[in-house]
């Protein structure tokens, strides 16, 4: 019986945990315990990396569709509304992003040599791009916000201010002007009451964004033109956003801002999460934990970077330079 059982470990010991690659394990403790060599690591990880950046070229590809279709049914409103971008902002944000691919790779190959300190500043270096993407970002979104360049409806309404909603105040509790008795020669003609108690045009009065193609213009030429009173000051028609009141402005020039603020801000969502892992990244390489023997998290974290700066490539011509 004892002879059996020796002669089994012989056998399992021929067998060998090094034909199957379980010996590794006790060589690398990075390897997981369901992957055989290292090698099977790192092909698995980065297999299950391209399936994910798969999955991204896919659900931004609908979005590019989505814009292909606005784009070419009206080409007006992105050939007006494209020069409310900056493109210097753009082009900087553009350099930004292609100089943090070029030391996101530059993190890769110091990994792969053992060079970690250069690889943990590249991934400092890759992470101050990132942030610096995002504060360019942040006072785009900020002055397009304080201009009213917004998405919906409410692009063609200004936002009301505290002294727009007190004097608007006083002028719904103010109670009605008496009509005046006046003799008039002619009966036929209008009575000078029905003149003066005519409604003056308030900011209510503007039309849904599919039915008003100048927005606050077009009301104030639509009330000129019927002989309504429409004074220089009113407050219906002041507010400091330009667009407002340029009379070129196409109809549905908010759909434009409603893709690219989509678009723009669903990168940048994905740049917040490169931060997140380049944070990550940063903390396991300056501990040592990424050598040439175990490099993987930085690789395919390279991957995830460089697809997020592609997808930029093509949303800087498509919004800041075509016109």
């Amino acid at each position: 019986m004892s002879t059996l059982h020796t002669s089994q470990a012989t056998a399992h010991e021929a067998h060998g945990h090094d034909a199957h690659g379980h010996g590794d394990h006790a060589k690398y403790p990075f390897l997981q315990h369901h992957f055989d060599t290292p090698a099977h690591q790192f092909d698995s990880a980065k297999l299950g990396m391209w399936l994910f950046l798969a999955t991204e070229v896919l659900f931004f590809g609908g979005l590019f569709v989505a814009y292909a279709v606005l784009r070419s049914r009206f080409p007006e409103v992105f050939s007006y509304a494209s020069h409310y971008l900056d493109t210097l902002m753009g082009g900087v944000n553009t350099c930004v992003l292609i100089l943090s691919s070029l030391t996101m790779a530059l993190a890769v190959r110091f990994a792969q040599t053992n060079r970690t300190k250069a690889m943990v500043w590249c991934l400092v270096l890759t992470f101050m791009g990132a942030v610096g993407f995002m504060v360019i970002k942040y006072f785009e979104y900020s002055h397009k916000i304080h201009e009213h360049l917004v998405w919906g409806k409410s692009f063609y309404v200004p936002p009301p201010d505290q002294a727009g909603a007190e004097e608007a105040k006083v002028i719904s509790t103010a109670p009605a002007p008496a009509p005046v008795a006046l003799t008039v020669a002619n009966p036929a003609a209008p009575s000078v009451a029905s003149l003066v108690s005519t409604p003056p045009v308030e900011a209510s009065a503007i039309k849904p964004a599919a039915a008003a193609p100048g927005g606050l213009a077009s009301v104030r030429e639509q009330a000129t033109a019927e002989g309504l009173p429409v004074a220089d000051n009113d407050p219906a028609f002041a507010h400091p956003s330009m667009h407002l009141a340029d009379p070129k402005m196409p109809a549905n020039t908010h759909l434009f801002f409603a893709i690219y603020y989509c678009m723009t801000g669903l990168h940048g969502i994905h740049v917040l999460a490169g931060m997140v892992m380049l944070a990550w990244l940063i903390w396991r390489g300056a501990r040592g934990d990424f050598n040439s023997n175990y490099f993987t998290p930085v690789d395919v974290g390279g991957l995830y970077w460089h697809i997020v700066d592609l997808v930029w490539i093509f949303l800087f011509p498509l919004f800041y330079l075509i016109h």
